[in-house]
């Protein structure tokens, strides 16, 4: 793709959501054809397959979208933020607080609400944790960051694995699936559609900015831009968007680590194209890896998370392999 011409990548990419969409919603183990689809959605049926798309795909199709968007805008931030091409949304130790605080209520009985609560806790006790340390002394480096949120990280994957070995055997299958992402009592409501959209705006906002600052802190500052104001907007915005989608839809790895770099691949290096190519990939990535996670074994299902790395390790690897012989 040209960078200077994006409409042919938006096109596609807006062509794959609405194909991934239409794929959640149709796939499962109750058949429901495009008529009925279209019925539900113009009309008021309210027969087995409205109660399916209303109480259960629906909802479920819009959490894995969301969570992918958030994912992929919050990779985006994370790569430039730290100017470390293997930089994702977890890097800082925000899932692991996540995680703790989950499998902490999951320990102690609690599901839905809470359980989503102590996540979102847990997540912003790492970014306050995080950053805390990197800025003891009022003045933070990149590299100071990231050496604090990895040893924080490696903190929380300690407490993790307290829990799990302490934990009874009928509680440890609910954690492995919240640890390896799972969408099946995921729900979202306005305020998650309006944090994307909200993260979307913004990241365009500054996108001339991480144009700039991709090249170094030296360049950006000549050129005007202001850096400590922006990294702490990046850093905190970036840690929202990924403590947002962790209490969504548990840890899903790899969609903000590799969406980035697919669209990278593909031409879009310019921000002003890659930060909503990136929310239409990475949202329809993960519907799409979720469609397969409960229809391949199904009734049985699989973490969301081990579908999105079958499927975009190899989709990146020829990726790459095409783009290098060009």
């Amino acid at each position: 793709m040209n960078p200077t011409r994006p409409l042919p990548l938006f096109a596609l990419l807006i062509f794959l959501a609405i194909f991934s969409i239409l794929f959640s919603l149709l796939s499962g183990s109750v058949d429901i054809s495009v008529s009925q689809l279209l019925s539900n959605i113009f009309g008021t049926t309210n027969d087995l397959q409205s109660q399916v798309l209303q109480e259960i795909r629906i909802p479920r199709t819009m959490a894995a979208f969301i969570t992918g968007g958030l994912l992929a805008l919050s990779g985006v931030i994370m790569q430039v933020l730290l100017r470390n091409p293997l930089a994702d949304p977890y890097i800082l130790g925000i899932s692991g607080g996540a995680a703790v605080g989950a499998l902490s209520a999951i320990l102690l009985g609690l599901g839905g609400l809470w359980l989503s609560n102590a996540a979102f806790f847990g997540a912003l006790l790492s970014i306050v944790l995080v950053f805390g340390i990197a800025n003891k002394f009022g003045n933070w480096s990149v590299t100071r960051l990231l050496l604090t949120g990895v040893v924080v990280s490696a903190g929380w994957g300690a407490v993790i694995n307290i829990l799990l070995t302490t934990s009874s055997t009928n509680n440890v299958q609910s954690m492995l699936f919240w640890l390896m992402g799972d969408l099946s009592q995921s729900r979202v409501g306005p305020i998650h559609f309006g944090l994307l959209i909200l993260g979307l705006a913004g990241g365009l906002a500054v996108s001339r900015s991480l144009n700039v600052l991709i090249r170094g802190e030296l360049v950006a500052a000549s050129l005007g831009v202001n850096i400590k104001s922006l990294r702490l907007i990046l850093y905190f915005s970036a840690s929202l968007f990924t403590a947002t989608a962790v209490t969504i839809a548990g840890s899903v790895g790899f969609v903000g680590l590799i969406i980035p770099h697919m669209l990278r691949l593909m031409g879009a290096r310019d921000h002003r194209i890659l930060i909503p190519c990136s929310v239409l990939l990475g949202g329809s990535f993960l519907v799409f890896a979720d469609s397969l996670a409960r229809t391949i074994i199904a009734p049985q299902q699989l973490p969301v998370g081990v579908l999105t790395a079958i499927i975009g390790v190899p989709s990146f690897i020829i990726i790459l392999r095409t783009t290098i012989k060009k």
